[in-house]
């Protein structure tokens, strides 16, 4: 059965990751620009974008079909559901055994996938070669991240979230094996590569390859696709904290205890986005083609660090 109470902290996880979203896309764009001695733009910047673009005329390409329509829902959707199945605030996932890694893992490949599929729908060129360039780095993401859960999954002897994030924060999974630092290692590059930093993105450069799949929307949707990859960000961020830093959450669902894991959360949160702002300014863009190196490297280190669990070093 489920607890009223972690149903409700499921769906509040699921309102901050709506309404803060934008504003961490905001905060990694202006620590960019304070780094590069630049003003840079408002902190807000991106709530106005979506508000000016929730107000315009919509066009569609005339080939599109409901594949290009639903994509947006599709990932708003998602996303939300993502978030409150991660145990963020509490060591417990917000539906119970329903937070199961597989079901987290299966719903970023349906935002991938339907993602993709939208440009293709399009029928815009620039679109397609968007969509090639987000698949070759999403091909090795997702296996590198299912492996990395997989592998605290069977230190655990669960593939609920809850139980994985628990088992971390009481100590029963040590921090000092090699294989715990090995993973966490590569899920950090997985999840630096899907919140579409450099050298893989960068976001004042919108230009047709960059912007991928999102080429031909327009309007509404494209705010809401905008939206929706903003807080795919944040989640991804969530959660790498939550299987790997899940310290301060509460153990019970009480008041005092889920508002200082929220709290605690929210500052969590800001460190990481400062530290990826760091690790971004310090590298260069890489080329369509020279991206999938990178990913590759955190897909050797996961496998690593299954060997070295198979090896029980």
């Amino acid at each position: 059965m489920f607890d009223a109470k972690l149903l409700l902290i499921g769906f509040l996880q699921a309102l901050f990751v709506l309404l803060l979203a934008p504003f961490f896309a905001g905060l990694s764009r202006v620590l960019r620009a304070k780094m590069h001695s630049r003003k840079g733009p408002p902190l807000f910047q991106y709530y106005y974008d979506i508000i000016k673009l929730m107000k315009r005329q919509e066009v569609r390409p005339a080939q599109a079909t409901w594949v290009f329509r639903a994509t947006p829902y599709i990932i708003m959707v998602s996303i939300l559901l993502i978030a409150t199945l991660i145990p963020m605030w509490v060591l417990q996932s917000p539906f119970g055994i329903i937070g199961d890694m597989i079901l987290v893992i299966y719903l970023f490949a349906m935002i991938r996938f339907f993602l993709a599929m939208s440009g293709f729908d399009s029928g815009s060129g620039f679109a397609q070669i968007g969509v090639a360039r987000e698949l070759s780095l999403g091909i090795l993401m997702e296996p590198t991240i299912m492996l990395v859960l997989f592998i605290i999954a069977l230190f655990a002897g669960s593939t609920n979230l809850g139980v994985m994030s628990e088992m971390i924060a009481l100590g029963k999974i040590s921090y000092t094996a090699p294989v715990i630092w090995l993973g966490m290692a590569a899920f950090a590059v997985a999840t630096f590569v899907e919140t579409g930093k450099l050298p893989f993105d960068l976001a004042e450069a919108e230009q047709e390859v960059q912007e991928g799949p999102l080429t031909e929307y327009s309007g509404p949707r494209l705010a809401l696709v905008k939206w929706g990859l903003f807080m795919k960000q944040v989640v991804v961020v969530s959660l790498f904290l939550a299987i790997f830093f899940p310290f301060g959450s509460a153990v019970v669902p009480g008041f005092l205890g889920v508002l200082g894991g929220a709290v605690l959360f929210f500052l969590k949160l800001i460190c990481c986005y400062v530290i990826l702002a760091v690790v971004e300014n310090s590298m260069a863009r890489l080329t369509l083609f020279g991206s999938p190196r990178v990913t590759w490297v955190a897909l050797g280190i996961a496998l690593l660090s299954f060997v070295f669990y198979l090896v029980q070093i």
